[in-house]
């Protein structure tokens, strides 16, 4: 009986911050007048990339400064719960809910492209320069048509980038594997692009990246499919799912663009330089609003999903790993 109180306890403290931080997510998306830590990722990625991104060896530079920064986190993380935990078990909670809330960004993208489809309804500027913020190309010559397919491409993307990855390294590290997760991803939006001033002081954070989401990515198509109750699908991610640039963002729009029958990709325009993605799906159709709250539905059953499932796996190995061991 004791031992079984030990394995709730454990399970209910893993799981309760996990769980309480999701619903603040979904309440509260990310407030602006809330300092967020990414930023301050963004601050100290941008002074190493100053002063280290020039001469010779920009490729080693480049990643010891990146394992430097991930491996910061993680152990500047872990040191601040470890001190929580010291002074207060409230404390320690409230530290985990609020790191885990800062690595949640669900209901933030959802609203921003819910923005962009009510903005290009009113007029496509306004459209162009609302899906400005959420994505990294040149919108300023994008259709309509195009605005719209941005939008939904960086929600499937980033369903994966700003929920199921941070969820999956959370149950692997726990909170330390969460906020080093993020850091990753911020490096990689940073300094990850094949351009001639990032393509070698970058190289290594991008290759971090496509490690970090390999096993994510591919697992948010799956729930993606399995919010849409159509397994067939299956098979059309299968065929779409690499034809992207990155090894990892086509799966999660194959997955997208197979749910609403669409199609992704083509012409982007990235720093004046007109890159060219493989296009993912082959009915090219006007998307509409109602487009938008099928992705919005599906990206939302798919959070369920991840949440429920990381509950799941962390309580069975709280009571199954302690008899493996022992």
């Amino acid at each position: 009986m004791e031992n079984f109180l030990i394995i709730l306890g454990v399970t209910f403290s893993i799981n309760l911050p996990l769980v309480t931080a999701w619903i603040l997510d979904h309440w509260l998306g990310d407030p602006s007048w809330l300092p967020h830590p990414v930023v301050a990722f963004g601050k100290a990625i941008s002074f190493c990339e100053h002063r280290f991104n020039k001469g010779e060896a920009r490729f080693l530079k480049g990643a010891v400064v990146t394992l430097m920064l991930v491996v910061g986190v993680f152990i500047l993380t872990a040191y601040l719960l470890h001190w929580a935990s010291l002074y207060s078990p409230g404390l320690l909670l409230a530290a985990q809910i609020l790191l885990i809330f800062y690595c949640l960004a669900g209901t933030t993208l959802i609203r921003e492209v819910r923005n962009v489809f009510r903005a290009v309804d009113r007029s496509l500027e306004a459209g162009r320069k609302q899906v400005s913020r959420i994505v990294g190309r040149d919108t300023s010559e994008l259709s309509a048509q195009e605005v719209r397919t941005a939008a939904l491409e960086t929600l499937a993307e980033n369903l994966n980038d700003g929920v199921i990855a941070p969820l999956f390294w959370y149950m692997l590290l726990g909170v330390p594997g969460m906020l080093a997760y993020k850091m990753i991803n911020t490096l990689d939006s940073m300094i990850g692009y094949k351009n001639e001033r990032y393509h070698r002081f970058g190289c290594f954070a991008a290759r971090l990246d496509d490690v970090a989401n390999y096993i994510p990515a591919r697992l948010t198509a799956f729930l993606m499919i399995i919010a849409s109750k159509r397994l067939s699908l299956l098979v059309f991610v299968g065929k779409y799912g690499n034809q992207h640039a990155s090894p990892n963002s086509g799966y999660p729009e194959a997955a997208l663009a197979g749910i609403l029958n669409c199609r992704f990709g083509g012409p982007h325009n990235y720093f004046g330089e007109k890159v060219w993605k493989p296009y993912i799906g082959s009915n090219e159709r006007p998307l509409t609003t109602e487009d938008m709250k099928i992705a919005v539905y599906i990206n939302r059953c798919t959070e369920w999903l991840m949440v429920v499932s990381v509950i799941i796996i962390t309580t069975l190995v709280s009571f199954f790993l302690p008899s493996l061991l022992f």
